[in-house]
């Protein structure tokens, strides 16, 4: 089903594939027979958004309505909030708020994070941008319990959302509940697994020691050390993933359309496969039709020579799962028809 596989020079390279994850919006019946017939490649669980105790029930509930294959996208290297009452909660700048090392319900004055050990290792003068910089504090003082810290810059949060931190602490490349949800996976027979940011080969090697030789593994490039390392990640794995979401919290925005064209150009060069993921099409998840500049973001992904397109929010919470991939796959259809040479007389015959 899934082409997920180092590319041989037998291979086309205008194959393009369509990836998305599942969650509320298209976790059912109606909507997962309706991916798989418009030919979406692979099915993505996103462990950051799947509580472990569903990971096996969200596994079955897939393979019993689709034979597309299921990809288990790990935490990773990451620091994200833990949940906060009501869904989000504001951080008014100026205020007070208290880092726990235990786990809290958060709110505008509590906080917490996982790993557990983050807010141990914090240290004063440390600042902390939550949820795509919606809101950054900065830890005043440290005691045995927690930190105290000051939020600099207020906005609304939301549950279980990435933390930058303004300096590097060593971050595990698996967490423990990737590590159990690996063990669930292959006990249900996943082979595909995605390592959320990959930061070394040893971040790779280490999945695949968990997932098995023969498990495809796909790294996600979304961090400055993964930019680094590039090159020995690409050794290692089966594909990349270019997450722009969490790659533009540590490269400037206007960087960030040059580094997805050299990241797909040194992935090419080494006959691996190269997807691109966040904001494709983010108008639809909440309306039904995207914007020309989403449409021309994708067909400029797809010229770069990308080989597929990865679809999160869209079909995860969107409202219109179903419209997003036939929107993509009718702009897929387009890109294979087209040749520098298209006429308009041939581009509009069909129209």
């Amino acid at each position: 089903m899934s082409s997920l596989r180092p590319l041989s020079e037998g291979d086309s390279l205008m194959t393009k594939e369509i990836l998305c994850t599942l969650g509320p919006s298209s976790m059912n019946d109606r909507v997962i027979p309706r991916l798989e017939a418009l030919g979406v490649s692979l099915f993505r669980i996103n462990l950051s958004h799947t509580k472990l105790e569903n990971v096996e029930e969200c596994i079955r509930f897939i393979q019993a309505r689709s034979k597309v294959p299921i990809c288990l996208d790990t935490e990773g290297a990451q620091i994200r909030n833990q949940n906060v009452k009501t869904g989000a909660v504001e951080l008014v700048e100026g205020d007070s708020i208290r880092i726990h090392c235990d786990e809290v319900e958060g709110d505008s004055h509590h906080i917490s994070f996982t790993p557990a050990f983050v807010a141990s290792s914090l240290s004063q003068g440390d600042i902390l941008a939550i949820d795509f910089n919606s809101a950054r504090i900065q830890v005043s003082t440290k005691d045995d319990s927690g930190c105290n810290a000051i939020v600099i810059s207020g906005g609304r949060i939301g549950s279980n959302k990435a933390v930058e931190l303004n300096r590097d602490i060593d971050l595990p490349p698996l967490t423990d509940k990737d590590r159990r949800a690996i063990a669930i996976g292959k006990k249900n027979g996943i082979r595909h697994y995605a390592l959320s940011f990959a930061n070394s080969q040893n971040d790779v090697r280490l999945l695949r020691e968990f997932c098995g030789a023969d498990a495809t593994i796909i790294s996600k490039i979304e961090s400055i050390k993964g930019l680094k390392n590039l090159q020995a990640i690409l050794d290692s794995s089966d594909a990349i993933l270019i997450d722009r979401g969490d790659l533009s919290r540590q490269v400037a925005f206007e960087k960030i359309p040059f580094a997805q064209r050299r990241i797909i150009s040194i992935a090419k060069s080494k006959r691996k496969l190269a997807y691109v993921a966040t904001n494709l099409l983010e108008s639809m998840v909440t309306q039904s039709t995207p914007t020309r500049a989403e449409l021309n973001d994708i067909v400029s992904t797809l010229l770069m020579g990308a080989d597929g397109l990865v679809l999160a929010a869209e079909t995860a919470i969107g409202k219109y799962p179903i419209e997003c991939i036939e929107m993509v796959k009718k702009i897929i259809n387009e890109f294979n028809r087209w040749t520098p040479h298209t006429t308009l007389d041939e581009l509009l015959e069909d129209n």
